[in-house]
């Protein structure tokens, strides 16, 4: 089993976000992570299922339609 195990520095780049963002996502449990003595790492996976989550897929409309 070889996951790899990301930095919360890699994860906000691979987010484009500031390193605040995964930090908040770990203090609210709302990521999966892994605890390596005091530093912590968050499986690639992990990243992944959650981009999977949280992506909001376009609204089609059809053109005569009323939603």
């Amino acid at each position: 089993m070889s996951v790899r195990l990301l930095t919360v520095a890699q994860v906000a780049e691979l987010l484009g976000t500031s390193v605040r963002f995964p930090r908040r996502l770990i203090e609210e449990r709302r990521i999966t992570f892994v605890k390596v003595g005091r530093h912590v790492r968050i499986p690639e996976p992990a990243v992944e299922a959650y981009i999977e989550n949280h992506t909001v897929e376009p609204v089609v409309r059809r053109f005569g339609k009323v939603a």
